[in-house]
């Protein structure tokens, strides 16, 4: 696709994401009315049905491949990592079965309208308030005992490193090793292709794959092991992003 089409698309793209948001703004304030449990739940529904009607109009073929299938009836720390804009609709199209948060920046609350939505069926977070930081982390918890898994980019931001990945926060490990929570590995191989960090208009259709690995036992790890719990998880997901090719790799392993 043509710089001159990948504009034109992109504006398609974002004419309906607007008239989507717009359209269900109401929804969403009715679905607030019956709590942050039971109301988080039907937004996260909704938004499944969002991803999937989005995705049919852009002619973007999702598909989630299963190294190893997890159990809805489980609750999972989910981790995705983070490469693109795209990467929060795809993570919709991944998670299909049960009801799940993802951990949201603060500041995405500030887009007007889409803001308001996005913080209803997230848990948001202010990594430089160090109080917000903690409640972000208790809510998480609370999540995990009301058996509704939670999903986070361990990266924090876009990674721009030219690596698999880059480092990652200790949070999630945290939350997992002290909620005995399982790690689920989830990578999304193809949104950097979709619309890269670099330009935001440069949206393309093509496939899009989510990548779900075995998933990781925190049993047996104190938080003072949090540093090898973590490395571990790490190791493996760049193992699995070289294996696939990720594209956005540019540095050789060292």
């Amino acid at each position: 696709m043509s710089g001159f089409l990948s504009k034109i698309y992109t504006l398609y793209a974002l004419l309906w994401f607007a008239f989507f948001t717009i359209l269900l703004f109401p929804l969403v304030l009715v679905f607030s009315f019956f709590g942050k449990r039971t109301g988080g739940n039907l937004i996260c529904s909704m938004a499944k049905i969002w991803a999937d009607i989005w995705y049919f109009l852009l002619g973007i073929r999702h598909e989630n491949i299963f190294e190893s299938a997890y159990d809805p009836s489980r609750n999972y720390v989910f981790l995705f990592n983070h490469i693109s804009y795209m990467d929060i609709p795809c993570l919709f199209k991944a998670i299909r079965k049960q009801p799940f948060r993802v951990l949201g920046k603060e500041e995405i609350k500030k887009i007007p309208i889409f803001g308001f939505i996005y913080s209803r069926g997230a848990v948001m977070v202010d990594r430089g308030d160090t109080n917000r930081r903690a409640k972000s982390v208790r809510i998480l918890k609370s999540l995990l005992k009301h058996h509704i898994s939670i999903g986070i980019f361990p990266e924090g931001t876009f990674n721009e490193t030219g690596k698999p990945l880059k480092s990652f926060y200790d949070g999630a490990f945290r939350i997992a090793i002290e909620t005995q929570t399982p790690v689920k590995p989830v990578l999304f191989l193809d949104n950097y292709n979709l619309l890269n960090y670099h330009e935001l208009l440069s949206l393309k259709h093509g496939k899009s794959r989510a990548v779900f690995l075995e998933e990781i036992s925190p049993e047996g790890y104190s938080l003072r092991q949090i540093p090898l719990f973590k490395q571990k998880v790490y190791e493996i997901m760049e193992a699995k992003l070289r294996e696939y090719k990720a594209s956005w790799i540019q540095q050789p392993m060292e």
